[in-house]
């Protein structure tokens, strides 16, 4: 008995070491992909994320660095050097690991700079992803906003702290955010690393018109100041900006005709909490003169948000026209007393041909749709791109 005791002990303890050495090996590997990569940009934030990323390689590109992106965003994809989109398809749910992996493909591509977006929204995950994984040579946070709130905390300040998780050390971090910049100060400062802002006066008006989509001059301000701290001059990283191929979630207006009744679509799926909705409203509402409308395309899982949206609709947006397709939402629109939003509403097993029908039956419309955009929205929108002028 004994001697089978002793036998199972020296079975598990090989184990054990054998994982050891497994491990030990991993990471000398993983540290050796990183030491290949001279340039390591990570950004992390709220939203603007992955437009940030694509502008930051855009503008490096153009500077003539050997440089690859990948982003997390409405379609997670690799941006090679040529700042072509190359998919990303998962077999099982997404996970941090798949950067590992990502960074020895990266080094392999002998590149100049990595720009890559946090996919982690833990904050044990996403310290995990930067001071183990990523280890940014510059570290990036767009912005805070009242989002991930089961996850990253329920207030503004504890979302801070969430994100704060991926600032390096001995580095500097770029940012646009102003209301908690002290929370990231007081990280750096821990770190040994300076946060520096972008100056959204650096970019001027006549300039972001000349995007062939819209894109928020904050996360332009903000690319250009990662650029200028890696020695990229402003002109050469304004130039670049501009050949930006944007992701699927970008703000991009759809000229809908379809039994020769015209409209306007604008996907903000994307911003999908009430900050940067009414933020991304403020920046459309004046582009067209035709009746507005809101489309608000809900999650059963996140009641909260449903909750949010409307009543940021009705107090601060205050459309012609209200669609939203939903479940159990009449008892939260009839908390709002107004007459002046007319209301359509769905449930959710109205497909997405029924509401591209719909869409299609109003005329001079001004369309944003806002919500969710994963699966469902995905589909809807490739089907109302069926009638874009």
């Amino acid at each position: 008995m004994l001697d089978i005791n002793i036998i199972s002990f020296s079975v598990l303890l090989l184990i054990l070491l054998l994982i050891l050495a497994i491990g030990s090996l991993e990471v000398y590997f993983h540290n050796k992909s990183i030491k290949n990569i001279p340039i390591r940009i990570h950004v992390n934030g709220i939203r603007g994320k992955s437009s940030v990323v694509r502008l930051i390689a855009a503008a490096l590109r153009e500077s003539g660095m050997k440089t690859f992106a990948k982003t997390t965003g409405t379609s997670p994809c690799i941006i090679n050097d040529k700042g072509n989109d190359i998919g990303i398809h998962r077999l099982r749910s997404a996970t941090i690991g798949e950067q590992i992996k990502l960074m020895r493909y990266f080094a392999k591509q002998s590149i100049d700079a990595l720009v890559i977006e946090c996919m982690a929204v833990n904050p044990q995950y996403q310290w995990v992803s930067e001071h183990k994984i990523i280890k940014s040579t510059v570290g990036v946070i767009t912005n805070v906003r009242r989002d991930h709130l089961d996850e990253m905390g329920s207030t503004e300040k504890q979302i801070a702290y969430s994100i704060s998780n991926t600032i390096p050390f001995n580095s500097s971090v770029v940012t646009s955010e102003k209301k908690h910049l002290d929370v990231f100060e007081n990280i750096a400062k821990k770190r040994f690393s300076i946060i520096k802002s972008s100056d959204l006066s650096q970019i001027k008006n006549d300039y972001v018109e000349n995007f062939p989509y819209i894109e928020h001059p904050e996360n332009i301000a903000l690319a250009l100041k990662v650029c200028q701290e890696i020695g990229v001059d402003k002109k050469t990283a304004l130039s670049g900006m501009l050949k930006t191929n944007p992701d699927s979630g970008a703000l991009i207006v759809l000229n809908i005709i379809r039994n020769n009744k015209k409209n306007e679509f604008i996907s903000a799926f994307a911003a999908n909490d009430p900050d940067s909705t009414l933020k991304v409203w403020n920046l459309l509402k004046n582009k067209s003169s035709n009746k507005k409308c809101i489309f608000l395309n809900t999650r059963d899982d996140r009641r909260y948000r449903t909750i949010q949206l409307i009543s940021l609709i009705y107090k601060n947006i205050k459309p012609n026209l209200l669609i939203i397709r939903g479940e159990n939402v009449s008892s939260l629109i009839n908390d709002y007393n107004d007459d002046k939003v007319q209301t359509k509403l769905f449930d959710m097993n109205a497909s997405e041909d029924t509401l591209v029908d719909y869409i299609t039956s109003l005329e001079n419309y001004f369309v944003v749709g806002i919500g969710n955009m994963v699966g469902w929205g995905e589909n809807f929108l490739q089907k109302l791109k069926e009638y874009k002028a």
